[in-house]
């Protein structure tokens, strides 16, 4: 998105509304998709074959949650606190929450029956029948990626950047699908690509609200960036930095639901993925013009949660899980007006060097709504150097953020019950490969593919961030940064010894009729017993 819109052009599009007849929607307003530096679309696991182009890869250091206990699949709870700033003014030798990660989030696999692989008519919600082996059949149910995302404040405001408020924190519930059948090699037809959110991943997107109704339609057809996605309304829900909030992923008769309760305001945001509510998948026609909106109620995939639970399009493999997202941002000194991009020096005080291909979808601190960094959005891969891989992470000092804290989930009726088993999990050699530009080797040997990951210059990144566990007023909870306060174990103290080695994955072959092959998209520690 930033790549190839400006700012002042991205403002402009708000003011454009969509129809509502959900079946002949022509609009051709801008809407963002996953084929730019766009930070809300799911990695998935073979760009090139879904998007034929140059894909914007998505850093996602993570945490994946497993249980037998039935449910756990689709009802699950945690407790967060909310990071705090900095105080006092600016500085660019600060670290700052919206220069390490415009969002993290919660996940959990959805149902979608007109998403990859295109197979089966039918998903049946909350049951591990729909489990597939891809190296024993391709008839498999369609699969969305949920992920109910926490957008970091201080800087370029929503839908050009991800900050909803100068200070506050806001939430939405984001799920993607991918309109691709692997088994013909066949993808959603480009016109209606180009009319959706997100494209080929389209996008279901709608702000968590005090009422719990959406801001606009949430739907990728019907999508309207001035209305579904400005959250400058009374009715959006936020937190304020420092709050202690309740995060409950549940299923429901009517829909998937999601609630943040802040237990320090009393405060409740939540949204049902419901079709009463606008949501909707949008019909798989490879051929001709169609672009079709079909009302939906989605629903989550399995039962259980396990390393057999995934959703089988995407780069990582978990199905409960929290992630990050990281590496969406470097300062510039100088931006052009004529592209947006950077054409002065990128990196950090003490670090400038010329600008590359990554410094692109770029703002003045001007723009932003408190803190004035001039600064770029698009990823950096494959030259690992912006302010996410430097050593601007939460560690206890006062000129860092405080960390992302959050508890293992529960599930049960009441959610007393813990997941028995947890894993670490990056996917560095999905964004280290060459369509990205890089020299890892994910399709073969795994050669090259390293964490932490290298830098324009070939060097090892100045730092990677890992989790910590740690002690706090709600029990133990996992902290993400460098060692933090109150650990209580590091997992090695490094990003090399917690996400662990190579992890193969098996995917169908685009346009194949069932053959598969096996990808490192990511570093996997393995299953360990829950501790914390």
């Amino acid at each position: 998105m930033l790549g190839v819109v400006s700012g002042v052009g991205l403002v402009a599009a708000t003011v454009v509304t969509f129809g509502t007849n959900a079946a002949a929607d022509t609009s051709s307003s801008y809407k963002p998709g996953c084929t730019e530096s766009f930070p809300l679309c799911t990695e998935v696991a073979n760009p090139q074959e879904a998007f034929g182009k140059y894909y914007v890869g998505h850093d996602e250091p993570s945490v994946e949650f497993y249980s037998s206990t039935p449910g756990s699949g689709n009802h699950a709870q945690y407790q967060l606190t909310i990071p705090t700033e900095p105080s006092g003014s600016f500085s660019e030798s600060k670290g700052y929450d919206f220069e390490l990660h415009p969002a993290f989030w919660f996940g959990m696999a959805m149902c979608d029956t007109q998403s990859y692989p295109e197979q089966l008519p039918n998903c049946t919600p909350d049951s591990d029948s729909n489990i597939v082996d891809p190296t024993q059949t391709f008839k498999a149910p369609g699969a969305a990626f949920m992920e109910l995302q926490f957008y970091s404040p201080g800087w370029i405001p929503q839908f050009a950047g991800a900050s909803c408020d100068a200070t506050k924190w806001c939430v939405a519930l984001n799920i993607d699908s991918l309109s691709e059948n692997p088994i013909n090699g066949t993808t959603l037809n480009p016109s209606c690509q180009s009319r959706i959110l997100g494209g080929i991943e389209y996008i279901n997107f709608a702000f968590l609200t005090l009422d719990g109704k959406p801001l606009g339609p949430p739907n990728p057809l019907q999508f309207d960036v001035g209305t579904s996605g400005n959250p400058n309304n009374p009715d959006t829900f936020f937190l304020n930095q420092g709050d202690k909030a309740t995060v409950t992923l549940t299923d429901t008769p009517g829909g998937f639901e999601t609630i943040v309760t802040d237990t320090t305001t009393g405060k409740s945001g939540h949204m049902v993925a419901s079709a009463a509510n606008g949501f909707g998948q949008i019909k798989y026609v490879p051929g001709g013009h169609v672009c079709q909106m079909l009302p939906y109620d989605f629903h989550p995939m399995y039962s259980t949660s396990s390393p057999q639970t995934r959703v089988l399009w995407a780069a990582h493999s978990y199905n409960v899980a929290f992630s990050d997202e990281i590496g969406h941002f470097d300062f510039c000194t100088h931006i052009s007006a004529n592209t947006g991009s950077c054409d002065g020096q990128e990196g950090i005080p003490g670090g400038r060097e010329s600008s590359d291909g990554d410094d692109n979808g770029c703002f003045s601190g001007s723009q932003s709504l408190l803190y004035p960094a001039t600064g770029c959005f698009d990823t950096n891969a494959p030259g690992f150097d912006g302010v996410s891989y430097q050593t601007y992470w939460p560690d206890g000092s006062a000129t860092k953020p405080t960390p992302i804290l959050f508890s293992s989930p529960k599930t049960g009726s009441a959610f007393t019950v813990p997941y028995s088993q947890f894993a670490f999990e990056a996917d560095l050699p999905r964004i280290e490969a060459a369509d990205l530009g890089g020299t890892c080797q994910r399709l073969t040997t795994g050669a090259n593919c390293v964490n932490p990951p290298t830098t324009d210059d070939g060097q090892p990144a100045e730092f990677y961030p890992y989790f910590s566990t740690v002690t706090t007023s709600y029990g133990c909870a996992y902290g993400l940064g460098s060692t933090l306060p109150n650990t209580t174990n590091n997992f090695g103290g490094s990003s090399t010894t917690e996400f662990g080695p190579l992890y193969h994955l098996t995917y169908w072959t685009f346009g194949g009729h069932g053959a598969t092959n096996q990808r490192y998209n990511d570093f996997n520690s393995g299953p360990m017993t829950r501790t914390c």
